[in-house]
This record gives C-alpha cells, structure tokens and sequence, in this order.
C-alpha cells in the first residue's frame, strides 16, 4: 500500500510552483482561477516573493494548498495513493486530491482558515515550541504542571513534540524540559499558538464555513489529524476538520497506524518534499519515502 502524504505550513520555498505553471495547461489554469478566488495574485508572489513575503499566513496558507493539489492534479495516473494525509493545513491538501472537495471550495476554506487564525493571533500574544530528544510521556507531564496555558500540539516523530499556548506557559516549559533533558527547546518564529485553546475563536468563524460546504466520500481512506483513524464518512471528515484548529496534530500516531495497515511506502506532495519524509524516517527508516 502506497500512502501519499501533504506538508503544512513551514514547507514553503520561494518560486514554488513556477515549473508546474510553466510545464501544464492545467496548472496554469488553476493558478489563474486561484487568483481570482483570492482577489489577489498569489502566483506571482510564490514564483517571485522573497522567503518573507511567503511567511505571511494569508500567503503560506493558499500557497501550501495550491502546491499540492496542482501537483497531484497534473501528476495525473502517478497520483493513485491507497490512503492519504495531511499535517495540519496539509489535510485540507489530502481532502480536495482525494476528492472529498472541489478545488474551488478548499482553496475558499484555506483561505478562510489563514485569516481566521490571524485574527485569533492578533487576540492575545501566543506561541510554539519544538521540544527535541524527550519521550512524549515527559513533555505531556511537564505541560499539565505548568501555572499557565501550554499543550502538546504537534505529535511529529518520535523525540520531536511541539507544545503551544501563552508565550509565559511555553517559556517556562522550555525550561522545566531542558532541565529533564530536552537536547534542545526552540521557541518557534510563529505568532501564535496553533492547535490551542488560543486558536477556539478561529475555530469558531471557520465551523460556519466547513459546515457550509459539501464534502463528498473520498476516492481513498484519509487519516485526520483529530483522532489518527482512516475516515471516508464525509459527516465524520466534516466533524474533525471543525475540532482540527484546537485539537494536537497527531501525525506520529497517523504513521504508526498507516503502517500497522498495511502502508509500505510515502509519497510526500508538495513543499519542500523533506519535512513529512523525514518524519517517517524517524519512525521506522525501513519505509521508502519519495516526493511527487
């Protein structure tokens, strides 16, 4: 079983996407559409912007999501996955090239999403952290003892968790873990605390969206970030992709059961190609892992 998997926000580079506008038709067509979606020209900021102008979160966002999907568009017959994923914005990525969605209506929903969160960002000061070389089970414990807000948020591989919350919680839970170990805590150069209590108003300006729009069965099983299971009931998809802005990605739990179900090899889509790759070396480096 061959899974392809979709990258999130950070595996954006600059010029991303220029090869497929100038190599397919429908590429072009579709980044065309997209800029009229938008109401603004979002090709040429990603074929020609500098690393910062794509670090803005209304850009990274729709940026990340047309890379992906155009890619598995165009790939045409090399685009069979038997199961997909995406880490966080990367599974709405996973739902329109699995069919679960019109392009139109994700690319809305993406964009939705990046404003939503920004908002939420400008409401109270947040951030993140990646914890290195620490148990799960470690970082878990040193958050729920913290005087203040701060959670696991991102399950990546094993020994690499990032926590989220207030910019206090997570400063001196960066400490408490260096001091049990951690080889390393990094804040991150983020504005807020992603896949957090402090993303619940966001949460609640997008559920009015992806409730209004229409998800189909997918062509294949997706494995959400909310729970790690294989999903194809557009009601369930539906569900956890509202809770997804508050809830950790749990996407080393997603590998392990992509595996336990048969998955031999990972097809990343999209980005950089490195970051999903690397993570499922961390798990099990016996898995081929390739980019589309």
């Amino acid at each position: 079983m061959k899974a392809f998997v979709f990258p999130g926000q950070a595996s954006q580079f600059p010029g991303m996407g220029k090869d497929l506008y100038d190599q397919f038709p429908k590429a072009k067509e579709l980044f065309e559409k997209a800029n009229e979606i938008l109401g603004f020209n979002i090709s040429d900021i990603m074929f020609n912007g500098t690393a910062e102008d794509l670090k803005q979160t209304s850009v990274t966002q729709p940026a990340v999501f047309l890379h992906s999907v155009i890619k598995s568009i165009v790939a045409g017959e090399a685009f069979e996955p038997d199961v997909v994923a995406g880490h966080s914005l990367g599974e709405f990525s996973a739902l329109v090239a699995a069919g679960a969605m019109d392009f139109e209506d994700g690319l809305r929903l993406v964009s939705e999403r990046a404003q939503a969160m920004q908002k939420s960002c400008d409401e109270a000061e947040s951030t993140m952290a990646a914890i290195l070389g620490l148990d799960n089970e470690v970082v878990e414990e040193v958050c729920a003892n913290i005087d203040d807000v701060v959670i696991p948020a991102n399950y990546n591989c094993p020994g690499q968790l990032v926590i989220s919350g207030s910019i206090e919680g997570v400063q001196k839970a960066c400490e408490v873990l260096t001091e049990k170990g951690a080889r390393r805590a990094i804040i991150l150069p983020v504005n807020g605390a992603f896949h957090s209590p402090f993303m619940e108003s966001a949460k609640l300006r997008l559920e009015k969206a992806i409730e209004s729009t229409d998800f189909k069965t997918p062509n294949c099983p997706i494995y959400q970030n909310v729970d790690a299971q294989a999903q194809t009931d557009p009601e369930v998809i539906q569900k956890n992709l509202v809770n997804q802005l508050t809830s950790p990605v749990r996407w080393t739990q997603i590998m392990l059961n992509m595996i336990e179900d048969g998955v031999t090899s990972f097809v990343e889509v999209g980005g950089n190609g490195k970051t999903l790759s690397g993570f499922v070396r961390k798990v099990d480096r016996k898995f081929p892992t390739s980019a589309l």
